[in-house]
């Protein structure tokens, strides 16, 4: 019989299998409110349940693709050429979920499909409003993104009390009501600041933060509190009493060395245990073992040796431009139980002091990915120091491609050589547009996007690396190896390491007569874990590491 005042709509939703966790952040940004949705996906996880994670994201971008890496850091791209929020890698290396375009939502993208259906008629004539068709929409894409998982977990960017993030919690709000309270668990991450002059720390902005996503009809069940300094018991009462939440749900989050540390960190107080308390799930595996991330953690902290990384960038002082990078060095460095110092180095400086003044001392050099020809010669340079001086060197993107251009140039004698991306007049374009690139105007979402195949060459230090004749990785560029200059530069000694057996594009250039010296068009760090380093990274650390002890 239906109770009253339901919808039969509202009761088929109540029996809902999945469970929904949503985790939101107040107080200020940057609160890691990303890596505590991933963290908590790897526990649940450890308990052998299926997870999936997303995030939504209130700016009206439609995705990051656009964005400059000074306002968003990188952009990370999944298999289906989804151009995503760097959170999403964050998921991808905790988890083992598989995600895609369905599990990255902006509110550019919920008003353009709002606006298209409204422009077929698809609303028969109705006022379009932001209540009910906006958080329709967004109901939509939470039902969508977890299909075929036990738990899904989606982060909403932004913090609580930020304008462009009410369709959100509003959308959030009536979700749980139409699929039941025992299936959502609302997580929220707040700041508990360290007062110097007073030198305690204070409560009071994560008790105006909750107040806050409560006036909207939110409450949360677990509160994480990121700090500097330990939560005491009596801080905990108090966060208890003004905030609605037990005790035991409100969780210390404390600053740690390493972000690896962080699913360790929770598991301590017991977040997991909660959460599967709270959604009545029957975990599968009992008791979950920790050892996994214990190792990485242990690798990191306590490696048997180290080496020094040399990162040529123009990004080198933000944090977040070259994340995925800087992460699977150290994915590589914990297969190899390495401790990777990594050495940001601007490919400008190298321009205006030499290679040889900047580059000395270094254990290998990486040039990753990028665009524009600003410190571009930098990065030249650098390739032509690893070469010469035999140290291991890996390119990512850009850094494949300077490779070419560096070696046509200084060894198959090709004075001016370039890439038309840099130089359009070069007498000798090495690398030059894709063919389906040159009519392409609009700049989002149009480059060669998402998981491609490649065949990688018999004897190869790529086909030794991943010990398989055939793989497929993730791509983000506009610019090639131009196939009218192949047999020139095979010739003068270049190897091609891999190929798009499709379209015959160059993957993979290496040089044979060097200790390790590869770059990739691709983008492998995107597919890297701490868990399972990417085989290119856990190998130019291993080569890093011989070159060390000669």
């Amino acid at each position: 019989m239906a109770l009253p005042g339901l919808s039969s709509l509202h009761l088929s939703f109540f029996s809902s299998p999945m469970k929904y966790i949503f985790v939101t952040g107040g107080v200020v940004s940057s609160l890691g409110k990303g890596l505590a949705a991933a963290s908590l996906g790897a526990l649940l996880e450890l308990r052998g349940l299926s997870v999936r994670i997303q995030k939504f994201d209130p700016y009206l971008n439609v995705d990051p693709g656009t964005m400059s890496p000074f306002q968003h850091g990188e952009v990370y791209v999944l298999d289906d050429g989804a151009e995503t929020d760097l959170d999403l890698g964050h998921y991808e290396r905790f988890t083992s979920g598989a995600l895609s375009r369905a599990n990255s939502l902006s509110s550019g993208q919920v008003y353009e499909n709002v606006i298209r259906k409204e422009r077929r008629g698809d609303y028969l004539g109705k006022t379009v409003q932001v209540i009910p068709h906006v958080t329709d929409e967004i109901k939509d894409r939470i039902r969508k993104g977890g299909e075929g998982v036990d738990v899904l977990i989606t982060e909403i960017g932004g913090t609580t009390g930020d304008i462009e993030g009410l369709p959100f919690l509003e959308a959030l709000r009536q979700f749980q009501l139409e699929v039941g309270r025992d299936n959502v668990l609302f997580v929220h991450c707040v700041l508990i600041p360290f007062i110097k002059a007073a030198g305690e720390l204070k409560t009071k902005p994560a008790q105006q933060s909750v107040a806050k996503l409560r006036e909207i009809g939110i409450q949360p069940d677990i509160l994480v509190c990121r700090t500097e300094y330990p939560v005491t018991g009596e801080m905990k009462q108090k966060l208890s009493l003004y905030c609605n939440v037990p005790p035991q749900a409100v969780i210390e989050c404390r600053d740690a060395e390493t972000i690896y540390e962080l699913p360790l960190a929770l598991a301590g107080e017991e977040i997991d245990e909660l959460a599967v308390r709270h959604l009545r799930l029957e975990s599968k595996v009992k008791p979950r073992n920790l050892a996994v991330w214990q190792d990485v953690v242990r690798k990191l902290k306590f490696p048997a040796s180290r080496v020094r990384i040399g990162v040529v960038g123009k990004y080198i002082d933000l944090q977040d431009a070259y994340k995925s990078v800087y992460e699977s060095l150290t994915h590589g460095g914990i297969a190899n139980d390495c401790g990777v110092e990594i050495v940001r180095l601007d490919a400008e400086e190298i321009e205006t002091r030499g290679a040889e003044a900047v580059l000395k001392g270094l254990d290998g050099i990486c040039v990753p990915g990028g665009f524009g020809d600003r410190g571009v010669e930098g990065k030249i340079a650098a390739v032509k120091y690893a070469r010469e001086n035999k140290i291991p060197y890996y390119g990512l993107c850009l850094g494949m491609q300077v490779v070419v251009i560096e070696f046509a140039r200084n060894v198959a004698g090709l004075e001016g050589a370039n890439s038309t991306e840099m130089d359009p007049q070069t007498p000798h374009p090495v690398i030059d547009i894709m063919e389906a690139q040159r009519t392409v105007t609009a700049k989002g979402g149009t480059m060669r996007l998402g998981s491609y195949e490649c065949a990688l060459t018999e004897g190869s230090l790529s086909r030794a690396a991943y010990g398989k004749p055939l793989i497929t990785e993730r791509h983000r560029h506009r610019f090639e190896f131009n196939n009218k200059y192949r047999d020139t530069l095979v010739k003068a000694g270049l190897r091609i390491g891999g190929i798009n057996p499709q379209s015959d594009l160059v993957e993979i250039a290496e040089i044979p007569d060097h200790p390790w010296f590869v770059g990739v068009q691709y983008h492998p760090e995107f597919k890297s874990k701490p868990t399972a380093a990417h085989p290119l990274f856990a190998a130019f650390i291993k080569a890093a590491m011989q070159r060390k002890r000669s």
